[in-house]
């Protein structure tokens, strides 16, 4: 009886040190992906200012609808601007393929 107990015990801790190892492994991945924002233009920002600190997109799509929404493609980034105002920048790897 007395090794039985003992097995289940050192199995149960075996047990508990892996998933403490997991958990510490994920907040370890987050605390890195945190770590490093990627830089990208914030909102209000001209089309000036925009080419000025980030270059030329690699791409630039035409104004769209009423009121006109422009797109400028960076390597890592999209930009959105309604007339030449910011209204939103996404990392590529969240938005959809634009092909």
């Amino acid at each position: 009886m007395t090794a039985r107990i003992a097995t289940l015990c050192l199995v149960g801790a075996l047990c508990l040190g892996s998933a403490a190892q997991a958990d510490t492994l994920l907040i370890d991945s987050v605390d890195e992906a945190q770590a490093e924002p990627v830089a990208r233009p914030s909102r209000g920002m001209s089309m000036k200012r925009v080419q000025d600190r980030f270059g030329a997109p690699v791409k630039a799509q035409p104004a769209v609808g009423d009121p006109p929404i422009t797109t400028w493609e960076y390597n890592d980034f999209l930009v959105y601007f309604e007339f030449d105002r910011v209204i939103h920048a996404v990392d590529k790897s969240t938005s959809y393929n634009r092909s």
